[in-house]
Formats: C-alpha cells, sequence, structure tokens
C-alpha cells in the first residue's frame, strides 16, 4: 500500500486510543483502501458511597460529573458492554500532480443515548472521525487541534485521565506547516443560565473556534503547546437576551522517556471559556448574569501518568487527573461542580500482537461550590482483539 502523507499516517496511528492498525487492504483503480478495528468488552463493578450512579453513560465509562454527590447510603452496581468495539477504514489515493488525497471513517457506539439492555443491547454505530487531506491540508471531523493524542495514558477506561485532560472530537479545517499547525473549528457554546444551574447549549456563533499549535519531537520524548480563542455566545428573543464573550485557554503537553519503554505523560490545560473542551464538559463555558451577559468561567485542569513495561507480556500504567474550576457562586449558584478528581491503576496482558486483557481501579472523586462531595470507586476488565 502506498504510504499515507505525514499528516494522516500521525492520526491514524494514534486515533483509535488503542492504537490498533489496519490489517487488510486492497486496491480499486489508484485508490489503496484499507481497514481494521477492534472489538472490546468491558465489565465494571461502581461503588459510590454518596448516592447512586444513574444508569447511562456514566456507567459505560468515567465521567467526572456524574459523580454521586451528597445522596443517602451506599450504592453498588455491575454492568458489561461492548460498545467501544469500533470499526474505521483509511484511502489513499494517488492524483495526478503526484501528490496523495488520504481519509479515514471511523465508528463506534459510544455516542448514542438508549439501547435496549433487556433483549439485545443495541446500540447504533456513530461516526468518530470522517476527514481527508491533501498536501498540507486537512478537512473533516477529528480530533480538535487543541488535543495532544501522544498524552493520553494506556488505559482499560474509554479516556484514562478524563478530569484534566482536553477530549473532542469536531468538524475543522487544519493546515500543518512543519512543527506548526493551524485550524478553525466547530464552535458550540455550553452556559449556565443563572444561580438555578442547569446547562444551556447554545449555537449562536458568529466565528469558529481558532487554534494554533507548535509539536516538538525529541530522542526524550515530546512537547506540545497550543492555543485557543472562541466565542461564546448565547440569544434568547423570548428573554431578551443577545450577548457574547470571548474565550481564551492555553495547553501544554509531553510525554518524557525514563527508558526505552517506560514514560511520564502530562498536561496541563488552563483558561477562560475552557468549557465543554476539558474533563468532557464538566464545567461549563460562561454564565448568564443578572442583566443578560456572559462571563467566562475560568478552569484549569492537570495529568500526569506512568507507564511501566514489566517485559515482552505485562505492563502497568497509574494515572492522575484533576480538574478545578473558578466559579463565582453569586452567578452559578453553589451546586456547581468546583473539582474533580480521580487516581487510577492498571494492569495490562498482551498475549498476542493481535489480544490484550485489563484490569483497573479507579479512585474517583467530586465536589460542589457547597462544600457537598462524593466518591466514586471502580473496578474494571477488559478483553479486547484488534484486527
Amino acid at each position: 500500500m502506498k504510504q499515507l502523507p505525514f499528516a494522516c499516517t500521525l492520526l491514524a496511528a494514534s486515533m483509535t486510543l488503542g492504537l490498533s492498525q489496519a490489517q487488510a487492504s486492497f486496491t480499486v483503480g489508484n485508490t489503496d483502501i484499507s481497514f481494521g478495528g477492534f472489538i472490546k468488552l468491558d465489565v465494571m463493578l461502581n461503588d459510590t458511597p454518596d448516592g447512586n450512579l444513574a444508569t447511562g453513560i456514566g456507567r459505560d465509562f468515567y465521567v467526572p460529573s456524574l459523580t454521586p454527590v451528597g445522596g443517602d447510603g451506599e450504592s453498588t452496581k455491575f454492568d458489561m458492554h461492548a460498545r467501544q468495539s469500533r470499526f474505521f477504514f483509511t484511502t489513499s489515493t494517488q492524483l495526478e500532480n503526484g501528490k496523495t488525497l488520504a481519509g479515514r471513517f471511523e465508528f463506534d457506539m459510544m455516542s448514542t443515548p438508549g439501547g435496549d439492555q433487556r433483549i439485545s443491547n443495541g446500540y447504533s454505530p456513530g461516526i468518530r472521525h470522517a476527514f481527508f487531506t491533501y498536501d498540507k491540508w486537512l478537512f473533516g471531523q477529528t480530533w480538535s487541534t487543541f488535543m495532544d493524542l501522544t498524552s493520553l495514558p494506556e488505559s482499560v477506561d474509554f479516556v484514562g485521565n478524563t478530569d484534566g485532560q482536553i477530549f473532542v472530537r469536531q468538524p475543522q479545517i487544519r493546515y500543518t506547516h512543519g512543527n506548526f499547525q493551524f485550524a478553525i473549528e466547530n464552535p458550540e457554546s455550553t452556559i449556565t443560565p443563572g444561580p438555578t444551574g442547569g446547562r444551556v447549549v447554545s449555537d449562536d456563533n458568529t466565528m469558529p473556534d481558532l487554534v494554533a499549535r507548535y509539536n516538538h519531537k525529541a530522542d526524550w520524548g515530546s512537547l506540545s503547546v497550543s492555543g485557543l480563542v472562541r466565542q461564546l455566545a448565547y440569544e434568547d428573543r423570548a428573554l431578551q437576551i443577545d450577548d457574547s464573550v470571548m474565550g481564551y485557554a492555553v495547553s501544554v503537553t509531553g510525554k518524557v522517556m525514563v527508558s526505552e519503554s517506560n514514560d511520564i505523560r502530562f498536561t496541563f490545560n488552563t483558561g477562560k471559556g475552557l468549557g465543554r473542551y476539558i474533563g468532557l464538559n464538566t464545567s461549563n463555558g460562561a454564565v448568564l448574569d443578572a442583566n443578560g451577559e456572559l462571563q467566562a468561567i475560568k478552569s484549569t485542569g492537570f495529568t500526569a501518568a506512568y507507564r511501566h513495561v514489566w517485559d515482552a507480556h505485562w505492563r502497568t500504567n497509574l494515572i492522575y487527573a484533576t480538574l478545578r474550576v473558578d466559579n463565582d457562586t453569586a452567578l452559578t449558584g453553589i451546586a456547581a461542580t468546583k473539582s474533580t478528581e480521580s487516581l487510577a491503576a492498571n494492569m495490562i496482558y498482551q498475549a498476542s500482537r493481535h489480544l490484550q486483557f485489563g484490569l483497573e481501579f479507579r479512585h474517583a472523586t467530586r465536589k460542589l461550590e457547597s462544600g457537598t462531595d462524593g466518591d466514586l470507586n471502580r473496578l474494571q476488565f477488559m478483553a479486547k482483539y484488534d484486527f
């Protein structure tokens, strides 16, 4: 199969988070087509001392904002699902001008709500990635340019260092020049409407989210520095609200090789108006004040992970992540999340190139501005077949 251009090769190698690679390919005309994916079973036992972890996506993987707080009594839940299983295919077409046009489609079942666990356990596929690259350009939906894949830890969970991690997939136009990347990306605002809390999802933006990023690689590892500028906007004619506020954020991430196979991965993300970009939208990007004007909410996240390879079959990951939100409680109320934190440890057994098993324990906490808090303890097992 012909070599994919650099931008597409980098994404294709890391997009699955499990680093699964295409294993089969064929050629149609002047287009090479490859496909692959994995089948993954997750088994979870959740213990929440401070309330019930309701049925939903928070039972399928770790969502910091859903850790129960202030509940009455302990709750233990057992779950199994195969929703993380995914399928992808890539294309590479040699053009008449000698350049390569490459594309990628990828699907899983994680984004689909509902599903009937009584009989069929059926979930519809959802698009993860749908993009193509030409020369130095990328067009379509994929990971935000503000997100650094190399800093993600190896986890049995869907994300791993969720609390402080930038984690967004969205449509964009990206230009890559050497170590620099620039992108315009799809905007969306999440607004706290006032002290009563809640969330309004607004699509009233007049400008795209703007991202600039610099990547550096060396023998010791890698470092990435990114900047984000975005507009948060909300319009409600019935309430006579029409306002916007600018958000700004920076991200510093990297991976440091401790030895040939062991490494430390870290992220530091901070800014006003980060909102949906960090912690799976634990905090909103802005809050509405009494005058109908938006105020950007500041948040800061940090993660660190250590990966140790014992031998050809066994490896361990230790993962820490935290998110701190600077709420103006006069505007957001005291029920807003003030902080989340998680600590996880796993052991992964690589039975063969295509087969792995993993066991992970996670302890997570969430605290509200009122001082009310809650814990989550999760034991998770996975069995995964890459093809």
